[in-house]
């Protein structure tokens, strides 16, 4: 699929598995962490929503204009962390260079690389909006 011409109908419909929309104060900014930290593919970037590819994965980046009518808006804290208690792992990211492009961008590192006793070397990274990243391989 040619995630930068897709219609929203084609798209939407061949959304199939577990989904992850992340819902956020700035798509572009978000967008630019991301990809700037992890190598996420950013697709059909605008002010409200782009599509994210991270290798065979596909997740969405939503501004919080875009769930107007949706009741998760009203729950949001004002402040971060909005995405308290969730982690989002990246699997096939290098924790030692993503810390140290995150830290480049002035984000928060919860815990810097670490080998951890269940087989990954891994990182916590939050962004912007409270989201915490972690970034791991295989030890």
């Amino acid at each position: 699929m040619d995630y930068e011409t897709v219609n929203a109908n084609d798209f939407g419909a061949s959304l199939r598995g577990l989904g992850l929309n992340v819902l956020v104060r700035d798509v572009r900014a978000t967008a630019g962490f991301l990809q700037s930290v992890f190598g996420i593919g950013i697709h059909q970037l605008t002010d409200d929503f782009a599509i994210a590819t991270y290798g065979e994965e596909v997740f969405q980046l939503h501004a919080d204009s875009t769930y107007s009518r949706h009741p998760l808006l009203h729950m949001l804290p004002e402040n971060p962390p909005r995405g308290a208690g969730l982690e989002i792992h990246l699997y096939d990211t290098d924790p030692d260079e993503a810390v140290q492009k995150a830290e480049a961008t002035g984000a928060t590192i919860l815990t810097a690389p670490t080998d951890k006793p269940h087989g990954l070397r891994e990182a916590h990274i939050l962004d912007a909006d409270g989201y915490c990243w972690v970034p791991s391989r295989p030890l």
